[in-house]
């Protein structure tokens, strides 16, 4: 599969990811009442291990993963994290999220361009870029406990950091994803796209996002 045909059915699916996480997030935070059933229900861990157990299955199923059980679990992943959205809807101006989401798009477009056009090989940046991460994650988790918002801001803005690496570094992935499935790999490419999309825009959130309360 060439560049030409990959990269559309890529972004392709990106888009479809990101229009059900975000219509799925809006439409029950229409009503909020039920949203905080749910949430009381439905143990947030919960919805956290399913989307682990999903994204899971998918890397280590991916080779041999067909495009129809790809398609599901993608859509799964993004209707659950739709589900946790519902209360960025409440606790953020609609107003607000929609200005980030846009900062979100652009900064997103400029690096997967960057990605898309670079010469330079990026494959091992994928060890490094995952040490930082789980880096980020240790002391997110310990600031939980000493509560520091310096802390928070510079977890944040690294955090920012990490996920325009891994657009670049996805974007080249993308290819190799689609040798190793040629059905497949595009959608898990869009997969990896769509997370770094929603943590972009999640950090973004925080940062610039002005909340209802």
């Amino acid at each position: 599969m060439n560049k030409n045909e990959l990269y559309p059915k890529v972004f392709t699916w990106l888009f479809v990811g990101l229009l059900v996480t975000f219509l799925t997030g809006y439409c029950l935070s229409i009503n909020e009442e039920m949203v905080y059933n749910l949430v009381s229900t439905v143990p947030y861990w919960l919805l956290i291990v399913i989307e682990l157990g999903v994204a899971i299955f998918f890397s280590v199923r991916i080779s041999k993963m067909s495009k129809i059980t790809a398609s599901i679990c993608y859509l799964i992943y993004s209707f659950i994290t739709g589900i946790t959205f519902s209360t960025i809807f409440i606790v953020y101006n609609l107003s607000s999220i929609m200005f980030v989401f846009l900062v979100t798009a652009i900064t997103f477009l400029i690096f997967a361009i960057i990605g898309y056009t670079t010469k330079k090989d990026v494959s091992g940046w994928g060890s490094f870029l995952m040490m930082a991460l789980l880096a980020v994650i240790v002391t997110s988790i310990v600031n939980i406990f000493i509560k520091s918002s310096t802390m928070d801001l510079i977890i944040t803005l690294i955090s920012v950091v990490i996920f325009l690496g891994y657009v670049i570094y996805d974007m080249k992935n993308v290819e190799r994803l689609a040798l190793v499935n040629s059905e497949a790999g595009p959608i898990y490419g869009a997969f990896q796209l769509y997370l770094d999309f929603i943590n972009i825009f999640v950090d973004l959130l925080k940062l610039l996002g002005n909340s209802d309360n």
